[in-house]
């Protein structure tokens, strides 16, 4: 990486060297948990804005109390980002500064702001960043698996058959040759299922369960995925979860008796004979009318 740049004075209001202009939209990074993770490059560009975009006011406000930022705070979030996006260009266009902070960590990365940062590009304006924490980078450093390279995939689907089928792409295109460490976000009350679908979908791979990220009860569980499912099955997790999992190895053959396991498994979750069979065929490369005839077999000889 290259060395800093010594005219950037400590503290800028901007993401450019001084004397410049700022851009019209700066994605500003703010703590994970710890509200001394705030850089002071960062509280100097939210003091600098016009406005300070963000996804929930009453998160965002105590944070900017604490330092002093007085900017009026404009919500930007999942259910007015579309229609939020044409006037806050209008106000780049008019010379406004803008910063846009989430909840919490580097924004866009599973948070708001993606629509608007795209059409902001596509109406020419210049689009900057202050960076800082991440919770997906700072989980990938403390799992002591392979830091590189690593997919980052947000939040698995909620719903169990959503979930599998999801899997089941991220399988195939494992299958296909990616080797990469996995990186997710997980909500606390979801954790010991969404560990579950992922031992049944991946194996036992090594993975790190890390919660409350730079907080008081900062906690990082390593395992393989059985191993970890069984443990939050029993003893549920609180705070904020970042999920890391190992990268896949070289397959052997599924063997029947993982096939037929698979299918079971699939067909556990509601799904029809012909669409258990697809996840499944996805999943392991096999052929999908060989899976689907082993998916009859079983409906068979249960009846």
């Amino acid at each position: 990486m290259a060395a800093p740049d010594a005219a950037d004075p400590p503290g800028a209001g901007d993401s450019r060297p001084a004397g410049r202009t700022p851009p019209p939209l700066i994605l500003v990074s703010t703590p994970i948990g710890n509200l001394g993770d705030l850089s002071p490059r960062a509280v100097a560009t939210l003091r600098a804005a016009d406005a300070i975009l963000c996804e929930d006011t009453r998160t965002t406000a105590p944070l900017l109390a604490r330092h002093g930022i007085a900017a009026p705070l404009v919500p930007l979030h999942d259910h007015n980002e579309d229609q939020a996006t044409p006037r806050l260009l209008a106000r780049m266009a008019e010379g406004q500064h803008l910063a846009l902070v989430s909840d919490a960590g580097t924004p866009l990365m599973s948070d708001p702001g993606y629509r608007l940062v795209r059409a902001a590009i596509a109406a020419g304006h210049e689009v900057s960043a202050v960076p800082g924490p991440n919770a997906a980078v700072m989980a990938l450093t403390l799992s002591g698996l392979p830091p590189h390279p690593f997919l980052f995939l947000g939040f698995l689907p909620p719903r169990a058959a959503a979930r599998a089928a999801e899997l089941a792409r991220l399988r195939a295109i494992e299958r296909a040759g990616l080797s990469a460490t996995l990186v997710f976000f997980e909500a606390p009350h979801r954790l010991a299922e969404a560990l579950e679908a992922l031992a049944e979908a991946l194996g036992p791979r090594p993975a790190a369960v890390t919660r409350e990220l730079t907080k008081r009860f900062e906690e990082v569980r390593r395992g393989t995925l059985p191993e970890l499912a069984a443990h939050y099955a029993a003893h549920p997790a609180r705070g904020e979860i970042a999920l890391v999992v190992g990268p896949a190895e070289e397959d052997a053959p599924e063997g029947e008796a993982a096939l037929d396991a698979r299918l079971r498994a699939a067909l556990a979750t509601g799904e029809s004979l012909r669409d258990a069979a697809a996840l499944v065929a996805a999943a392991t490369g096999l052929p999908r009318k060989q899976v689907y005839a082993r998916a009859l077999e079983l409906r068979e000889a249960k009846a």
